[in-house]
């Protein structure tokens, strides 16, 4: 089975880059394993304070020890992360737009000199094929890799879906492999039904983004079927911080991740851990 380019390891997909892309590329994705668990808590930017979000810094310290990189914005970096925490960070830098309007619309909100300052491992925006803003978002993908590639940080793609867009292989293997065409240097995007063909056919790793909460049986079903058909790991938000115990959550997803275990036995592992004092963080 197919499962992608590794990071940390001899490929092509590394044949062209400078040893700073590789070394902030290899601290998001882990070469051990060739995978990553990232926790996204970037929602706010365009849907105020989600639940479980409203005290960022409350929901995201308790879950630092756990996650390989945090995904988000500048205000919540600077406000709500310790400067000394030790975790490579995913900098949100589109936006313009709320729950409200047109949410393809979006534009670039942070310089790639403002994400040097911060220190980021990566930065983040999304594209919307088949969106009324397609264009603006694919060209605005491409300036922030010419730029991002001066200064040796890596590009994440999301590939957004619409509520008019169907999430299926067809749909969702367009969006990867445009953004991959582009530059992105690894993709978020969706699970769906024949995923192997969409990771099979995106030349740069794949990490599956977590979508609304759902039970915590079922989003570590997703975890586990995600990385079995290609996926290089999760970028999971609300399954994770709106979890009743979101520190035995991500726990678990790490153990379906890392250390492949089965959704089943990860279950387990989420049930023991939520018993244990101590493991529900404030943030509800």
């Amino acid at each position: 089975m197919r499962t992608g380019p590794l990071i940390g390891k001899n490929n092509d997909l590394e044949a062209n880059m400078d040893w700073g892309l590789k070394n902030r590329l290899s601290r998001i994705i882990k070469p051990d394993t060739g995978r990553t668990v990232m926790l996204a808590v970037d929602h706010g930017y365009f849907l105020g304070p989600t639940s479980g979000l409203e005290k960022p810094r409350k929901t995201i310290e308790p879950l630092l020890p756990y996650a390989d990189s945090l995904m988000l914005t500048r205000g919540v970096l600077r406000t709500s992360v310790p400067p000394e925490a030790d975790i490579p960070i995913v900098l949100r830098v589109s936006g313009g737009t709320s729950i409200l309007s047109e949410l393809s619309n979006e534009g670039i909100t942070t310089s790639i000199e403002e994400a040097v300052r911060l220190n980021v491992a990566a930065v983040a925006l999304s594209i919307f094929i088949g969106a009324p803003h397609e264009k603006e978002t694919l060209l605005s993908l491409s300036r922030l890799v010419n730029e991002a590639e001066e200064c040796g940080i890596a590009v994440l793609a999301v590939t957004a879906v619409g509520k008019d867009m169907v999430r299926d292989a067809r749909y969702l293997s367009l969006a990867c492999r445009i953004a991959a065409e582009l530059g992105a240097h690894f993709v978020k995007t969706y699970y769906c039904d024949g995923f192997e063909e969409v990771a099979g056919t995106c030349p740069v790793p794949v990490v599956i983004a977590g979508g609304k909460k759902t039970p915590e049986k079922e989003a570590l079903d997703l975890a586990w079927n995600a990385v079995k058909h290609g996926a290089r790991g999760v970028d999971m938000g609300r399954n994770i911080f709106q979890s009743e115990a979101p520190v035995a959550m991500i726990q678990a997803v790490r153990a379906v991740v890392h250390e492949r275990k089965a959704a089943a036995e990860a279950y387990d592992l989420f049930l023991k851990e939520k018993r244990k004092k101590g493991n529900k963080t404030e943030a509800h």
